[in-house]
């Protein structure tokens, strides 16, 4: 996306009322045209053909909801205004507000994420690529065009990333996109392997990875200007299942495992951060943290009744290996400790039960942190329209993960699974902390809006947003 840098020929104008037409120099029978349709049919979008060029004209409905539903119904607006701008096959397209209080910026975020498409694996790749490839904005900031250009990038590598199957994105090759996104966008990465690991002595991750014939990984970010307004880090937590099979307590493949290549949408979402983070140069201290394995039932996988030691030195007795996120995310939430974090955020799509109890429509979060920092994730959570439902955390929940024989358990019964999962993680935290699970929303089976079927990328929006809220 771009200023306008020349004449392009699909124009979008967005008005409120049809006397700020007059700018747009209709002739008498445009006019009519467009009083009809837009004032007195109701239509919401409308194309006049001024061969060859196009003029689209979008007239949001009328509305007294809070700012950011109007935002959102901008950016499904835009989104469907796009399906338009892809008939006429052209390459730019340049957005302009007609009226001061509808902002360009959250229609322009519709077409931009709604024109995302992964296509790498057919055959005719080229033939299904749509032709829009720039969009340029009239009236807006060049820090608000940085900031919409690092935002749709974050999201549609994290889009990239979470479609990709594992033939292709190993723990491996999820680490090395890591190191690739790090030295392209300027943050630092480091990658641990599996000697390293070992020798850390992360037990969680090592377990889960015990059936898998490849070796896991642990990937730290940094992000760290000169300037950042936050003495301590930001420290983001991204689970990194590649693949989960289940392990021995294996999965039906039906409607369960065919979509497991997405179990690494915590740490698409953290890679995609970090990128949208670095490239708008937000003054903020950020690390990223992914711990990443496959899942599947070995012969040497843990089975459900085995202890585990943590890299905290704690025990966990597993008795379901499908529950296998958990247990690498918390050697890396313990190994978060020694940077002192200000917060702590993880992401995972760890529960179906936070799937089951919000479905598609938003993030189940819970921990640790003050009021003050779940107020401000919230309303990052509305400005991006990732919105966050917020879980009890009780401590009669921790009654339901106790062990007879080690320190916890790793699952806590059918009750309340996805607060049990969280109050699992909090045992390995000592600082404040946010858990979010975003099993529901991060792999999608059709289209719902400008979240495309497959990986949606949930989280990076939401955690640009609160990144760039920061204050000193």
């Amino acid at each position: 996306m771009a200023k306008p840098s020349q004449k392009v020929k699909q124009s979008i104008y967005l008005i409120g009322n049809v006397d700020q037409l007059q700018i747009l120099d209709l002739n008498e029978q445009e006019h009519a045209y467009v009083i009809d349709r837009l004032a007195e049919k109701g239509d919401k979008i409308l194309r006049l053909n001024r061969h060859p060029y196009y003029l689209h004209l979008v007239r949001p409905e009328a509305s007294d909801k809070p700012a950011f539903q109007q935002a959102e119904a901008l950016r499904l607006l835009g989104n469907k205004t796009l399906r338009m701008l892809k008939a006429e096959k052209e390459p730019k397209v340049r957005v302009q507000s007609l009226d001061g209080k509808l902002d360009p910026i959250p229609f322009t975020e519709g077409v931009a994420l709604g024109a995302y498409q992964f296509l790498k694996y057919f055959s005719d790749k080229k033939k299904k690529a749509h032709k829009l490839k720039e969009i340029a904005i009239s009236g807006i900031t060049q820090k608000e065009i940085l900031h919409l250009n690092a935002l749709v990038k974050g999201t549609y590598k994290a889009r990239d990333l979470v479609n990709e199957p594992l033939s292709h994105l190993t723990a491996t090759q999820l680490a090395k996109e890591a190191y690739q996104a790090g030295e392209q966008y300027g943050f630092k990465v480091e990658v641990l392997n599996k000697k390293k690991i070992e020798s850390l002595k992360m037990g969680g991750l090592l377990a889960v990875n015990k059936g898998s014939l490849d070796p896991p990984t642990f990937s730290i970010m940094e992000y760290h200007p000169a300037e950042a307004v936050n003495k301590k880090p930001i420290v983001l937590v991204g689970k990194g299942v590649v693949y989960d099979t289940g392990g021995l307590s294996l999965k039906p493949t039906a409607g369960s495992m065919d979509s497991m290549k997405s179990d690494m949408a915590g740490s698409a979402a953290v890679i995609g951060t970090m990128i949208a983070a670095a490239e708008s140069k937000l003054p903020v201290h950020l690390i990223g943290l992914i711990p990443a394995t496959d899942n599947r039932p070995g012969a040497k996988a843990y089975v459900p009744g085995d202890v585990v030691k943590m890299y905290d030195g704690s025990t966990v007795e597993v008795l379901n290996t499908d529950a296998e996120g958990r247990m690498l995310l918390a050697d890396a939430l313990a190994y978060a400790k020694k940077y002192k974090p200000q917060l702590v955020i993880d992401l995972a799509t760890l529960t179906g039960a936070a799937a089951v109890a919000i479905g598609k429509y938003g993030i189940v979060g819970m921990g640790t942190a003050g009021e003050k920092a779940f107020e401000k994730l919230d309303e990052a959570g509305k400005q991006a329209y990732e919105r966050l439902a917020r879980f009890p955390f009780w401590e009669e929940y921790d009654e339901l993960l106790k062990s007879s024989i080690a320190d916890q358990k790793n699952i806590g019964g059918r009750e309340a699974g996805a607060i049990t999962a969280g109050k699992f993680l909090e045992k390995f935290t000592d600082y404040p902390w946010i858990h979010l699970d975003i099993a529901g929303p991060a792999f999608l089976d059709a289209d719902h809006g400008y979240r495309i079927r497959g990986g949606t990328g949930v989280g990076v929006r939401l955690l640009f947003h609160y990144l760039k809220n920061m204050k000193a």
